[in-house]
């Protein structure tokens, strides 16, 4: 898959953070798939978080899925299906755990896709959080290929503006 830098954004909180997120929930919509990546502690779970809460439309808890690797929540706009891989012991794994149902029906986010090896879906939208020496700032870039780099501009020019 080729993807290009679409956007890099930094933030200095997760209050910012979460608004990011938000405002890129707005243009997801069923059968996208984001990959979220980052070390440790850059950020993914709560981006995830908030990013599910806006498509929710609501307060709703949402635990990190490391222990149960998915989670399903029903958003406004059909389900959603939040990944975590960390303990992934082999790519084949993945088909246990309902992935095609999320492909064809919802909105798929996935932490530690990297452990699907071969198995990662294409065109999906990446969102790398990365820690920046200044501990309190994470600089967050948007890859994907020319259909999300078309449907993102609008978000692009709200935030080069």
């Amino acid at each position: 898959m080729s993807t290009e830098l679409i956007l890099s954004h930094t933030v200095t909180s997760e209050q910012e953070t979460a608004a990011f997120a938000k405002e890129l929930a707005a243009y997801l919509k069923t059968k996208d798939v984001v990959f979220l990546k980052g070390t440790l502690g850059a950020g993914k779970t709560s981006f995830a978080r908030a990013l599910i809460r806006a498509l929710c439309g609501g307060d709703i808890e949402v635990p990190s899925p490391t222990f149960n690797l998915l989670l399903t929540y029903e958003g406004t706009n059909g389900p959603i299906y939040h990944y975590d891989f960390y303990r992934l012991e082999d790519p084949e794994e993945v088909w246990e755990l309902d992935v095609e149902d999320a492909y064809e029906s919802a909105i798929t986010l996935m932490e530690w896709v990297e452990r699907l090896e071969d198995l990662a879906p294409q065109n999906a939208l990446e969102v790398d959080i990365e820690l920046n020496e200044d501990v309190n700032s994470r600089t967050i870039r948007l890859r994907g290929n020319a259909n999300w780099k078309m449907r993102l501009q609008e978000l692009v020019g709200r935030q080069t503006a």
